[in-house]
This record gives structure tokens, C-alpha cells and sequence, in this order.
């Protein structure tokens, strides 16, 4: 059986990119064929200048194109919360998936969700729902984390039964926030070789 292929897409900086390669981690554990891909920034250069946006800290990363979405067999994608929702850049991206909608190109195909946000009750969960708004049009198949990893349960910072997160006001992931990353990663690429039985 052809290992299952999983796009890990994400639009941001910072802790947003760790637990990206954290969920590609995880998929890594079902299947060889991850690709980590991000949303390009459409702010302009004066505001990315003035609020010091880091871009140089993800050049390494390619841009994510429709193609990318495309290729998937599962999708895992994440963005910081803005005001309890998604970012306008990762937005703007889905935004552009008419051509893939009038196809039925991602219908059928696994998806989870991740996010950041800098307090508690900052928009984690509502940012995840925000994304599935796109997922339900497409009509994809969405894999939640559930309470199938005890860390949900026992996490006083990020990671909940809709997704992972990161509670961002400390810099780096806590354990328990990896753990529930991998595990979300892992879910969507085990889902995603089950339906291409």
C-alpha cells in the first residue's frame, strides 16, 4: 500500500512553526511523504519593517501553492489567532481555493487544525473552528484530537479535543503541547492511510 502524502500548511512565526514541525513529526511516524509548507506574508514591506516580522526565520520553508493542497492526501494546518480567528494571510490563501472547490479536489480528504494565541481564553479553540469553516465547504473530513491523547486532559497551557495550540505568553512548547502536535500529525496521517484503502 502507497504511504498516504500530508501537507502540514501554516501561516506565521515563532511557536506557530514549532508546532508545525512538531505535527510533521508525528506524521512522520505513518509516512515518509510530509511536506511542511507555509502561507506566504501579504503584508507590506513597510509593516513587516515596522512590527519587525521575521520572515528570514522561515525562508527555509517553501511557500504553499494550491498544487500543494492538491498533492495531499491529509492536511494539517495552523495559524495564530487574530481576535478569535484566523489570520487575514492564511485567509487570503483558502480564499483562492474556488478552482479546488468546483473540482470536489479536497473533498473527502482528511484535515486537522492547529493554533497559538497569547492567553487562555485568547480565541484557540473559535480559531480552529474558524478553519473548519473551509473544511466543510470542501467537504473534508475533519479529525479532531479528542481526548485520545491523556495530554488533553492534563494540559494547563495549549492543546485541546478540537486541535493543538500553544498558550503563547511563554516562549517555547511545553511537553505537553508536543505531545498533543505529534499526536495530531499521527491521527491525520493514519486517517488519511485508512481511506486509501
Amino acid at each position: 500500500m502507497e504511504c498516504p502524502k500530508i501537507l502540514v500548511l501554516f501561516y506565521g512565526y515563532g511557536s506557530i512553526v514549532d508546532l508545525a514541525k512538531n505535527v510533521a513529526e508525528g506524521a512522520k511516524e505513518i509516512t515518509k511523504e510530509v511536506k511542511l509548507a507555509r502561507v506566504k506574508e501579504y503584508f507590506p514591506q513597510e509593516i513587516v519593517n515596522k512590527f519587525r516580522i521575521p520572515i528570514d526565520t522561515v525562508k527555509d520553508i517553501p511557500e504553499a501553492t494550491l498544487s500543494d493542497l492538491e498533492w495531499a492526501d491529509g492536511i494539517v494546518m495552523g495559524s495564530p489567532t487574530r481576535y478569535g480567528n484566523m489570520t487575514g494571510q492564511l485567509k487570503l490563501f483558502l480564499d483562492q481555493t474556488a478552482e479546488l472547490w468546483i473540482k470536489g479536489s479536497l473533498y473527502g480528504k482528511p484535515v486537522g487544525f492547529f493554533t497559538e494565541a497569547s492567553t487562555m481564553h485568547g480565541g484557540h479553540e473559535s480559531t480552529i473552528l474558524a478553519m473548519a469553516n473551509y473544511a466543510y465547504h470542501h467537504g473534508m473530513i475533519i479529525v479532531p484530537v479528542g481526548y485520545g491523547i491523556k495530554e488533553v486532559s492534563s494540559t494547563m497551557t495549549g492543546g485541546s479535543p478540537y486541535g493543538a495550540s500553544h498558550l503563547g505568553n511563554k516562549k517555547e512548547l511545553d511537553e505537553n503541547e508536543i505531545n498533543i502536535a505529534k499526536f495530531l500529525g499521527k491521527r491525520v496521517a493514519e486517517v488519511a492511510k485508512k481511506l486509501r484503502c
